[in-house]
């Protein structure tokens, strides 16, 4: 992206709001989007696949969708699992408002959609989906799976979507070299669907 990226706080592009639809075989979502956020002009396949292949989450706990962007990961969440709260994080102010706003309309009550200073610190979660930020950099996004994943529950599960050309099998390897079990759930369309809990 020219003008920024969409893992800034501001992004540097004027806001031109649009929507998107988002159907999946338990819902339909009509989704907020806007310019300078990640996957602004459709659903990236990744988070579909996501979406479409994680084991279903139970029905209660403390969830967490990590770099939610307007929040399709976390509305899904929130609607599948009404019992829940789900931490939305992202550093992307815009993004953060339009996470809001989409939880709003989807009913998805659950969803508290926050920067990562925000959360709680006692929080633990029994669930984190991810379509992780690989383009940050290796550095950066290692620093960011170490900090989220160690607030997994002892019996949490993340469920972490990655482009295999983008360093999937690498990450996983790197994960079991710093404590937790990692497990190809699938394989797809050049995605990688891990399952990470603690080893």
């Amino acid at each position: 992206m020219g003008a920024g990226q969409y893992f800034e706080p501001q992004p540097q592009v004027p806001s031109r709001r649009s929507s998107i639809t988002m159907a999946l075989p338990d819902m339909t979502l009509t989704l907020a989007t806007d310019r300078g956020v990640f996957a602004q002009a459709a659903v990236d396949p990744g988070t579909r696949l996501l979406l479409l292949e994680a084991p279903a989450p139970p029905p209660h706990g403390v969830f967490l969708d990590l770099g939610c962007g307007y929040g399709s990961i976390a509305c899904a969440l929130a609607r599948r699992s009404p019992g829940a709260t789900v931490w939305a994080v992202d550093v992307n102010e815009r993004a953060l408002a339009l996470c809001a706003d989409n939880a709003a309309a989807a009913g998805a009550t659950g969803v508290r959609a926050v920067t990562p200073d925000d959360v709680p610190a006692p929080a633990r979660f029994d669930l984190i989906w991810s379509n992780p930020p690989i383009r940050v950099g290796k550095a950066a996004l290692h620093e960011l799976l170490l900090r989220w994943l160690g607030r997994l529950a002892p019996d949490g599960r993340a469920v972490l979507v990655v482009q295999k050309h983008l360093g999937a099998d690498s990450l996983a390897a790197w994960l079991g070299q710093h404590g937790y079990r990692t497990e190809r759930l699938t394989s797809r369309q050049g995605y990688r669907l891990l399952s990470v809990g603690w080893a």
